[in-house]
């Protein structure tokens, strides 16, 4: 108990301090998170995607195989989440919320910051593999997905164009083919903005939670979390060995597809419309039970 206390208070416990900061800033203060939240989606996100790709030194390899290790581990606990939705019934509003739960876990804010304080430096390159993978299905599956609520799906795919870590993405792999760098002044703007990326999502985290206002479907909120924090570990334990993760990369991996619903989702429910209040509620009590499985995963992973 006293390993698991320990686990707790040195690897979970500071993200939660952090988003607890702003969590009192929306208690004490009237500032609206949606503006804070289109900074870090347009301006903050895609910087530190393009400088965790263009600086990560783990080489093509250990980038494409956690890449495809995490896009397929999140399609699948998609894949589930839909299943379960149809199964129940949900509306069309809800499944989608559902789905993106399902699909999209914290690995940002909360899933860096608990690789590095579990892993170290290793750890967090590794985890940043997967950050990359879950931003990039954000940004387009994700964002496919959240303008179905409301669009039909030409639409919804030409939605895509308007996002500026699509751009990130592109940019920063004909960098990489080409072995250019950006301009020193350009370089440092760029470098100082993603750094800003993952307090701000942490402090907009706290800030969401304590908006959360929420009555409603019981049935979609359990299925949102037991899909995001029992079966997308499960997956992921399940896929790292034909994957050939090992290690720390197995470890980052895994603890990665375990975060609680990423804040990305309630984001994304908000731009388009698609029962932002449930989705808000889902990352609520995804990042408060977290600790209940995120604990002993860690000791079983050897956090």
């Amino acid at each position: 108990m006293d390993s698991l206390l320990t686990l707790f208070s040195e690897n979970l416990l500071p993200v939660f301090l952090a988003a607890g900061a702003g969590y009192a800033l929306a208690f004490f203060s009237p500032l609206e998170s949606r503006p804070v939240a289109r900074i870090a989606f347009y301006i903050f996100s895609p910087c530190l995607v393009f400088t965790l790709l263009t600086e990560n030194e783990l080489g093509n390899g250990a980038l494409l195989g956690m890449f495809a290790f995490a896009t397929t581990q999140m399609l699948l606990a998609a894949a589930l989440a839909w299943v379960l939705s149809k199964m129940f019934g949900f509306s069309r509003h809800i499944t989608v919320a559902v789905v993106l739960a399902g699909l999209l876990p914290n690995a940002g804010n909360f899933g860096l910051s608990v690789s590095q304080f579990a892993f170290g430096d290793p750890g967090l390159a590794q985890a940043s593999l997967f950050f990359i993978a879950s931003g990039v299905m954000a940004n387009t599956l994700g964002v496919y997905l959240a303008s179905l609520g409301n669009s039909d799906y030409k639409t919804a795919l030409l939605g895509l164009l308007k996002l500026p870590t699509i751009y990130a993405v592109i940019l920063a792999v004909v960098f990489l083919r080409f072995g250019w760098t950006l301009p020193v002044p350009v370089a440092r703007a760029t470098n100082v903005l993603a750094d800003a990326a993952i307090p701000t999502m942490l402090v907009l985290l706290g800030m969401l939670l304590h908006q959360t206002r929420w009555r409603g479907n019981l049935r979609g909120l359990a299925v949102a979390n037991g899909v995001r924090l029992l079966a997308s570990p499960a997956i992921a334990l399940l896929l790292a060995v034909p994957f050939g993760l090992s290690g720390v990369a197995r470890q980052a991996g895994v603890l990665e597809a375990a975060m609680p619903a990423a804040v990305m989702t309630t984001v994304l429910a908000a731009e388009f419309q698609v029962e932002p209040e449930f989705m808000t509620a889902v990352v609520f009590t995804s990042t408060l039970l977290s600790p209940l499985t995120l604990t002993p995963l860690l000791a079983y992973l050897g956090g």
